[in-house]
């Protein structure tokens, strides 16, 4: 009897794949690079599970292309804008994702944006290896001050929470922003909910953690960046579109604020024309999660998830639990 077909969309750890074969038939894509729509649609037929990134658009085109067979879409990924939930939820297939395992590595690799684009760190990084520097100056690279600063997270899910603990080691004071207010945890750390206007307005250090949604693309838009301080800081590592790009060029080189980090960006792998250009900007390539033990752990759900799915039980983390109750 032939062993269900699962079909990886780009290499993960190997470990993972290793699991996955001690049950299953599991072709993965060879090369280091997002399919195609065609391949993908390709490549996905027949399958009985398929692994997905946040690179592959999963339309109802794909899942019809999958065919009925195939139980589970299971994304190597906390987020799932990627996927239509509702043409998967139509055609009985289960999504899930993998949340809580990169909590730590994202809000460390928040505060670490956030501490290099305050002291300037790649800029005077920039500086030294051009053979620019002549000897110390007390007023070289002067940033900012972290210490005592006020925080602005927007977003108060298992991520942000991190970041706002990480911060009391700081000294930070700590304003939030989210769809539902958290008096356990204002108790816990000193949190202050706010409204985003004032959020906006106050923060010293913003923090960007909401999902994407089509209420929260462009959640930093122009207004936004008017309203923030002139030597504040904003971090993005959630999802790209909740900062207006274009406007984020305009206020970065305008001086609006006084920097920003990025990880993630709203037309990935493209970036706005000019962002490079800024020395007020710190880009790296989506990669906060990016440790081997979260890199594993992300897997160690996935292939949980087939397993459970391709068995005939739920799995632990389904982002369309309708299908579950049908």
């Amino acid at each position: 009897m032939s062993k269900p077909s699962v079909y990886v969309t780009r290499l993960i750890p190997q470990e993972n794949i290793d699991a996955l074969r001690e049950r299953f038939d599991v072709e993965v894509n060879a090369e280091d690079r997002a399919l195609s729509p065609a391949e993908l649609i390709e490549k996905v037929r027949g399958r009985s599970a398929v692994v997905s990134l946040l690179t592959d658009n999963i339309t109802g085109e794909v899942l019809d292309a999958a065919g009925p067979q195939c139980r589970i879409f299971a994304n190597y990924a906390v987020g799932y804008n990627n996927f239509d939930l509702a043409a998967a939820t139509q055609r009985n297939v289960i999504l899930t994702n993998t949340p809580g395992v990169l909590d730590d590595a994202t809000a460390t690799h928040t505060f670490t944006l956030l501490l290099a684009v305050a002291r300037r760190i790649a800029e005077a990084d920039k500086f030294v290896r051009a053979g620019e520097w002549k000897g110390w100056a007390p007023m070289f690279f002067v940033g900012l001050d972290v210490d005592g600063r006020t925080l602005g997270i927007a977003g108060l899910g298992r991520i942000g929470k991190n970041v706002a603990r990480k911060a009391r080691g700081f000294n930070m004071r700590i304003i939030y922003n989210d769809a539902r207010r958290d008096t356990a945890f204002e108790a816990e750390s000193g949190a202050k909910f706010v409204d985003k206007e004032t959020l906006v307005r106050e923060a010293d250090f913003l923090t960007l953690h909401v999902p994407l949604t089509p209420e929260t693309r462009h959640y930093i838009g122009a207004t936004e960046l008017k309203n923030m301080k002139a030597t504040a800081v904003l971090i993005n590592a959630s999802r790209g579109p909740v900062v207006d790009e274009k406007a984020l060029v305009v206020a970065l080189r305008e001086k609006w604020i006084f920097g920003a980090g990025l990880d993630v960006f709203e037309n990935e792998p493209a970036l706005e024309p000019g962002l490079t250009e800024l020395d007020n900007v710190i880009v790296v390539p989506h990669v906060a999660s990016a440790t081997p033990a979260t890199r594993v752990e992300m897997g160690k759900i996935v292939v949980t998830n087939i397993n459970k799915v391709l068995s005939g039980l739920p799995p632990d983390t389904c982002v369309n639990p309708e299908v579950l109750r049908r």
